[in-house]
């Protein structure tokens, strides 16, 4: 079955480079972002994972724990450590999930359950292990992003996405198209227009189901 949005994501055990977790114990009471990996030593995900260890600032202010997974070995992770902090100019400090059976990337539904590795695979064989997937303090899938090969993510908006999202579940509100931090966001139309006042102050009525109001 698919993971979809607001799905409490799977619980698992693995083994990492930092030793083996519990995934909800992991999660802990913080937000999570969990980066899937369809290889290691591959050049696209190498400078993704640089961009993830430059932005470890920016993970903690927001109270989020990021975690990688690959379908290859804590050996070849810790190796592959290496390259990624030479190419971020940054410490890679966190973990990476050692997925050679494919069970987590099945459980969270990047590969059908009966895939395998062939002998000499490629990253090709495990092309879908590319996504990004979002997860809140209850442990529920909060937003997930699926990339092909040869397109690199792009962290920027992830950061925005992730700011969307703590926003909108601090404030119960909604973001607008290309939101940024401190821009006018969007009352949900379950709330009256009176309680929106008493919750919210002065709001602007665009449309009768569209009000923009600040924080």
């Amino acid at each position: 079955m698919s993971l979809r949005i607001n799905d409490t994501v799977p619980n698992f055990t693995a083994e990492t480079d930092h030793g083996q977790i519990q995934f909800h114990d992991w999660i802990g009471d913080n937000w999570a972002i969990l980066f899937s990996h369809p290889k290691d030593f591959t050049p696209i995900c190498t400078t993704e994972f640089g961009a993830t260890a430059q932005m470890e600032d920016e993970w903690a202010k927001r109270g989020t724990k990021v975690i990688g997974i690959s379908v290859d070995g804590v050996k070849e992770h810790k190796e592959w450590k290496g390259d990624i902090e030479k190419v971020a100019g940054a410490p890679a400090n966190f973990p990476i999930i050692a997925d050679e059976g494919l069970e987590v990337s099945k459980m969270f539904d990047m590969l059908p359950a009966d895939a395998y590795l062939p002998d000499g695979r490629t990253a090709n064989d495990s092309a879908t292990v590319r996504a990004v997937f979002i997860i809140g303090p209850d442990k529920k899938l909060k937003l997930s992003m699926t990339y092909p090969m040869n397109v690199g993510r792009n962290f920027a908006e992830i950061l925005r996405a992730l700011d969307a999202l703590q926003t909108a579940a601090k404030e119960n509100v909604a973001t607008p198209a290309n939101w940024q931090v401190g821009e006018d966001v969007v009352i949900p139309p379950s709330v009256s227009d009176e309680d929106a006042k008493k919750k919210y102050g002065e709001f602007e009525s665009v449309l009768p189901y569209l009000r923009k109001t600040k924080l």
